[in-house]
């Protein structure tokens, strides 16, 4: 009994610990999809407010730089060529590649003794002449003088006869002699005549022997000519580049001997659009002459020169577009044909005009103005240059206005920023920073 009675109460025991266990797990359960059932309480959503950097809009003139890259040659360069054949017997120490010469100083010679016996020739040539030419003046005058004797002989002659004709006419004189006076005056005239043949072949000498001297003359001109060929000198200040002769050396007529470049007088050739080309015209149609400068960067080192546009190719050229122009620079130390150099041509000045960071436009065309309440509202413009980093824009009530400097596909009309300065002394583009006020959303 007493056995019976302890299992019913250790049945009963466990039928209870077993009843709270269940009980406990059904509460466990519950609380746990009530967890999981819930939403967590989220704080209140805030807008995002961006912190940008403005800069103020202001209307100013502007001189707008256009840069291009051009080929500086010389205005002056002349091929040195022997202007007759020979030896060479005399070379200038300066007749180098690179060396310096001035105007007038002597290149080199060659051997003129050739030239020099021709100049002997055709001098006792025209001596010859010349001789001749005294010769045919002084037979001219002698046959003048013939010819006056024959006349004034004729002309007395004459008288004679008509004495004669009249003394038969009055029954004094005889015939034969009046036929004898007749003969006489006759042979007068004959010799007459041949007196004037004897003028006209003295003239007629006196002509030829003329052009026989012009022609000696004109021979020992040329033959003088081809004397002082055989120096060469320099027409003009410069450098000589590309020499190819030495001292002792046989050139030909015509040969090639050096280049004679003026380092001095230089210019620059350079090709820019249709477009551009067109901002570079006056009212008139004709090409501005514009100032340029030419710098080249040598290994950290600018050169730097200053010109104006010249000229303008008269056409485009073969296989090209745009425009060839040409720029005649000033004093350019340091510039030597051949060089690639960057061209700046400053154009005609703009007024009105409003320069802007380029990062504060996008490819429409517009910009963003912080407007009375702190948002952003676009702004259309008119582009009219850029300058590096810059563009110049012109639009109607844009003066004053305060346009973000740095563009983000986060800005754009109607979001919020908070405006801050840029340091001093910096000009890089505005950081574009969530504001502290305003927590991401959670």
């Amino acid at each position: 009994m007493r056995f019976l009675r302890q299992s019913m109460i250790g049945l009963f025991l466990a039928s209870v610990t077993l009843g709270l266990l269940v009980w406990a797990a059904q509460m466990i359960v519950g609380a746990l999809e009530v967890r999981f059932a819930d939403a967590p309480d989220a704080p209140p959503a805030r807008e995002r407010v961006f912190a940008v950097s403005l800069v103020q809009a202001e209307s100013e003139t502007i001189t707008p730089v256009l840069r291009a890259f051009g080929e500086i040659s010389a205005r002056r360069t002349l091929e040195l060529r022997a202007a007759t054949g020979g030896r060479i017997i005399e070379l200038s120490d300066s007749f180098e590649d690179g060396g310096t010469v001035q105007a007038g100083d002597v290149l080199l010679r060659i051997d003129p003794a050739d030239a020099e016996a021709e100049v002997a020739r055709l001098s006792a040539d025209l001596a010859d002449a010349q001789a001749e030419t005294r010769e045919a003046a002084r037979s001219l005058t002698l046959a003048q003088d013939d010819e006056r004797a024959a006349e004034e002989q004729a002309g007395l002659r004459e008288r004679a006869f008509a004495r004669q004709t009249d003394l038969a006419q009055r029954g004094v004189g005889s015939a034969a002699a009046t036929e004898t006076a007749e003969l006489a005056a006759a042979a007068a005239r004959a010799v007459v005549i041949s007196r004037r043949q004897s003028v006209t072949q003295a003239e007629a000498r006196v002509d030829l022997s003329a052009t026989r001297l012009s022609r000696a003359q004109i021979a020992l001109e040329d033959a003088r000519r081809e004397l002082a060929d055989t120096t060469v000198t320099a027409p003009f200040a410069g450098t000589l580049s590309e020499t190819a002769v030495v001292a002792g050396g046989l050139v030909s007529e015509g040969e090639r001997l050096a280049d004679l470049v003026d380092p001095d007088d230089l210019e620059v050739a350079f090709r820019i659009s249709t477009a551009q080309y067109a901002r570079l015209l006056g009212p008139s149609g004709d090409l501005f002459r514009a100032p340029v400068t030419v710098s080249l960067d040598v290994t950290g080192v600018d050169l730097t020169a200053t010109g104006r546009i010249s000229r303008v190719s008269a056409g485009p050229g073969e296989g090209q577009t745009g425009r060839l122009l040409f720029a005649r620079l000033g004093r350019a130390p340091g510039f030597r044909p051949g060089d690639f150099a960057t061209v700046e041509i400053a154009e005609q000045p703009l007024e009105d005009v409003i320069r802007l960071p380029a990062t504060a436009l996008d490819s429409a065309g517009e910009l963003l103005v912080v407007s009375e309440d702190n948002r952003l509202a676009a702004f259309p413009v008119e582009v009219l240059r850029r300058q590096d980093d810059d563009v110049l824009v012109r639009a109607p009530g844009l003066v004053g206005q305060n346009v973000v400097r740095g563009r983000t596909p986060l800005l754009g009309p109607g979001v919020s920023v908070r405006t801050h300065q840029p340091l001093a002394g910096r000009d890089d583009q505005a950081a574009l920073t969530p504001s502290a006020t305003g927590g991401a959303p959670g």
